[in-house]
């Protein structure tokens, strides 16, 4: 009786860890990690590191020296050399580690064997990055990042830089307009594509930056911006008469790095450009951003007029995505469909369109307009996308390079509020002016009047 109880004693504390850490790891994996995962995990890698290595083919013959030294010291065994390893560095989602790889081995030899390094090491996923010749560094991700979305807080902010998301290997998803200046952002109804427009506009409210938007919609995705936008159009007819402002907005950009261009001969290499990010600062125009979303509506046609108009626009429209980066105008395409069955010049304006999201889709036909082109390998991923992972895509680019990342929730409200905030911000473009939404006077908050309270009565 008396070992029975001691038992319980000793057992109930035992049972209720157990308990606290199978509850953290399903509901708060960042807290299981910290506290269980990463030291297991630690001890599994400097347990086995050499064992798993030679299973997974990664270990390589010693030199000679090692053999005559091992032999002339010990009567042990002489084993396969592994890769040398350095420090392990733990984050706060896995850990990382560097590999000094063996004279004829590459980066590929050890990204082959990342699933097997997986399941040796009990953790969620294994990603290979080159550091440089010789050096790789795997990133061991403890959980599945992608189920709570949370964003690094190390992130720094710089023009035209917005971390939009999440990748699978926990490191930020930064859209970057300067690098790539125009996306194709694809997705089904309440696949998250929205969301991921409006942390793209949230991004871009806070900097020195022209926000255009159109939204054939009428104005349903867009309007609530309105207070950051400087010219929207939420119709056809609109666009029509837009898109040519922002022919000519680019024409004299162009112009004036022509006259910057056409200078004295003692003037300095770094003063003369061929885009608008070599200009002085006092002279550089101010960046544009273009908005489309439902790109398919500027394609739909019903009569002849609409489809003599439906061409000038995609030609207008081709021609920012061809000249436009220098001018400083980038191109960020929405819809849920993009491909010939478009009409036109669709196919011609996809290819100009460098970087590529693709959300949850209806069909392996649109998952291929997205991805077909750049990475075919990948259009089973999209396509496997669950519904109920709103905001996961697959985001790739002409290098072929892909992967999986996720949107963390941001809901309109606090979108709008950003855009009210940094209202002040809206640059002065004299040709947009024309295009600029109007914006509802938000009724001045009541305030309670001065307490009056009632005179004494005397007799």
């Amino acid at each position: 009786m008396t070992d029975l109880a001691t038992l319980l004693e000793v057992g109930g504390p035992v049972a209720a860890l157990g308990g606290g850490a199978a509850y953290a790891r399903a509901r708060h994996p960042g807290v299981y990690w910290s506290t269980v995962g990463l030291p297991v995990c630690t001890v599994r890698l400097l347990s086995s590191y050499g064992s798993v290595m030679e299973a997974c083919g990664l270990a390589v013959a010693p030199s000679r020296l090692r053999v005559l030294a091992v032999k002339a010291t010990t009567r042990r065994e002489v084993r396969p050399v592994p890769p040398r390893r350095g420090i392990i560095r733990p984050t706060t989602t896995g850990l990382r580690v560097r590999l000094r790889l063996a004279p004829g081995q590459e980066p590929a030899d050890v990204a082959a064997s990342a699933e097997r390094l997986r399941h040796a090491w009990g953790v969620h996923a294994v990603y290979v990055t080159t550091v440089k010749p010789g050096v790789v560094e795997l990133r061991l991700v403890g959980f599945d990042v992608l189920r709570r979305v949370r964003m690094p807080r190390k992130l720094r902010p710089d023009l035209l830089r917005v971390p939009v998301a999440l990748r699978e290997d926990a490191t930020p998803f930064v859209r970057d307009y300067r690098t790539v200046p125009h996306q194709l952002t694809l997705g089904a109804t309440l696949s998250g594509k929205s969301m991921y427009l409006r942390h793209l506009v949230a991004g871009l409210a806070r900097q020195p930056v022209a926000l255009v938007g159109i939204d054939c919609k009428r104005g349903v995705e867009l309007a609530p911006f309105a207070p950051r936008l400087s010219a929207l159009a939420t119709d056809p007819e609109q666009a029509a008469e837009l898109l040519p402002v922002l022919i000519r907005e680019m024409e004299d950009r162009y112009d004036l790095i022509k006259a910057r261009q056409g200078i004295a001969p003692n003037t300095p290499d770094e003063e003369i450009t061929s885009d608008i990010w070599g200009l002085p600062e006092h002279e550089r125009p101010v960046p544009v951003v273009l908005f489309v979303d439902e790109v398919a509506e500027l394609f739909l046609v019903a009569t002849k007029k609409d489809e003599e108009r439906r061409d000038e626009m995609v030609t207008q429209l081709i021609r920012l995505a061809q000249l436009g980066r220098a001018a400083g105008i980038y191109l960020e395409v929405c819809g849920q469909r993009f491909g010939a069955e478009l009409g036109k010049g669709a196919t011609m304006l996809r290819a100009q369109l460098t970087s590529r999201v693709c959300h949850r889709v209806n069909d392996e036909a649109s998952a291929k307009m997205a991805l077909g082109d750049i990475a075919p390998e990948v259009v089973s991923a999209a396509c496997a996308i669950a519904p109920e992972r709103p905001g996961l895509a697959v985001a790739g680019d002409t290098s072929g390079g892909w992967s999986r990342i996720r949107t963390p929730h941001l809901s309109l409200g606090d979108a709008a509020e950003t855009c009210r905030e940094s209202a002040r911000l809206v640059p002065d473009l004299p040709a947009l002016k024309p295009f600029r939404p109007n914006v509802p006077v938000r009724p001045p908050a009541e305030t309670p009047g001065p307490v009056v309270r009632p005179r004494p009565v005397t007799d």
